[in-house]
């Protein structure tokens, strides 16, 4: 495999393994089949997603005047507030908390923006212990892995690859794969552990500009437990979570599990708006390329994304590649738009693992075009020549045959002949499209060669 990393030859890592595959596509389709179900039962369920989507494009249009009436809100709450330009700025104020209060071992709740700014390795290289206290986040961070999906991070394990991970660090029987039992001894790890740490992080769900709360949406309890008993609750947040007034919340807690999960609403829905009496809270508001992606035309409406995960699921690349293979903390078609936008050469090839079906933009609650970003995308990255030279060879190749009617029908009667008489000349190791598929059977003839033939009866 190559140094600089690439979805397709990830993608082959996962694909080795055909039973995983077809397990990994059949589970998330069920979610897909979960959310469909949950969002028909709703009669204006299309009336939510516009006036989501316009919500969040109103926030865009007006983030500026937004955070700071947030930030004022929130400090006027007794809540301390941090800017962070990028991660590196995010993770040292992080730690500078953290070291101000003597802190060496912190609970952490699901958060994707630290999983950007690879908070858990920068923490634990300067002393600071760890835990991540969603139970799929800890499984994966047990087995050393990042989450495969910002939703269900460990749902690329089969609960006997789970059960022979608490074997080896939580001291579960081996061969133990019960997962009532599993999920009992992971309550009993982490309830010592909400119970001796002094300080907790969250991720943000929703900021309210209007009331300078936030709100933190989880199935398990977890963020709740940590925040509630550590001296120190540390928010972690992209600015792009800002949603206008309180009342607005009503619409995205409608959308978002039942986006994610089929569920009618998460099961805990915690709103955090000024620290208990003796406790510290502090929020981060990081920026780490957002608002360079707000200044693009094109691509701004990806900041709208609540994080549901739904494009994921109903992703057949997704679902048949799995997570590990984008390479970034967002894997799926929305993080195929955000990521570029970070580093537009080191994560070129994402735009182009996808189908372009549209699936993903039919499934986002708030409406973002992802399918044309990622058609964009791939125009942006070839125009700044990031594509790989195969690919920009092809490229120019299928632009001097479709610009040439002569080389253009020339190139279809060779590759008719090719097929009929030579197919080992395409259906080979080095044709991509081979590798899950037969090529079709030649066609007798073009569709030129059919309607000059026809027409010339017709006119007949």
């Amino acid at each position: 495999m190559s140094t600089v990393k690439d979805h397709a030859e990830l993608a082959q890592v996962f694909n080795n393994d055909e039973k995983r595959v077809d397990w990994h596509d059949e589970t998330l389709w069920f979610v897909r089949a979960k959310r469909d179900r949950a969002s028909h039962g709703i009669p204006d369920w299309e009336l939510l997603r516009e006036t989501a989507s316009q919500i969040k494009h109103n926030v865009l249009s007006n983030m500026h005047n937004y955070l700071v009436q947030f930030e004022d809100k929130a400090l006027a709450n007794g809540v301390k507030v941090h800017w962070a330009a990028n991660a590196a700025e995010h993770n040292a104020i992080v730690l500078s908390i953290l070291k101000e209060k003597g802190i060496d071992r912190m609970v952490k709740s699901k958060s994707m923006l630290t999983e950007e700014c690879h908070l858990n390795d920068f923490l634990q290289d300067n002393g600071v212990e760890v835990i991540d206290s969603d139970l799929g986040e800890r499984i994966v961070q047990l087995a050393k892995e990042p989450p495969s999906h910002i939703v269900l991070p460990c749902i690329h394990k089969k609960k006997e690859e789970i059960g022979d991970i608490f074997h080896e660090h939580l001291g579960t029987a081996a061969g133990e794969s019960d997962p009532q039992i599993l999920t009992e001894t992971a309550r009993q790890h982490l309830r010592e552990v909400f119970l001796t740490r002094r300080a907790a992080l969250t991720g943000v769900n929703f900021a309210i500009a209007e009331t300078g709360e936030f709100v933190v949406c989880t199935n398990e309890g977890n963020a709740d437990m940590g925040a509630h008993l550590a001296d120190v609750h540390i928010a972690s947040m992209g600015f792009e979570k800002l949603i206008p007034q309180r009342k607005h919340l009503s619409v995205f807690l409608r959308l978002l599990t039942r986006s994610a999960t089929g569920q009618p609403i998460t099961t805990y829905s915690s709103h955090f708006k000024k620290p208990r009496p003796g406790q510290q809270m502090h929020i981060i508001i990081v920026d780490n390329g957002r608002s360079i992606q707000l200044g693009r035309e094109d691509f701004r409406n990806s900041l709208k994304c609540i994080r549901c995960g739904a494009c994921m699921n109903t992703c057949p690349v997704y679902r048949r590649s799995g997570g590990h293979s984008y390479h970034t903390a967002v894997a799926g078609p929305i993080g195929s738009i955000l990521a570029p936008n970070l580093d537009m050469k080191k994560y070129s090839d994402l735009p182009f693992a996808s189908t372009l079906c549209g699936s993903c933009s039919n499934v986002c609650p708030v409406k973002i075009d992802i399918h044309d970003q990622l058609y964009k995308w791939r125009q942006v990255i070839v125009k700044n020549g990031y594509s790989t030279k195969t690919k920009t060879a092809m490229m120019k190749g299928m632009t001097l045959a479709l610009s040439s009617p002569a080389i253009f029908n020339f190139s279809g009667k060779a590759g008719r002949l090719a097929l009929k008489f030579i197919p080992f000349a395409v259906n080979n190791g080095l044709n991509p499209w081979y590798k899950q598929r037969d090529m079709p059977a030649p066609p007798e003839g073009s569709f030129t060669d059919w309607y000059k033939k026809n027409r010339k009866g017709e006119k007949s």
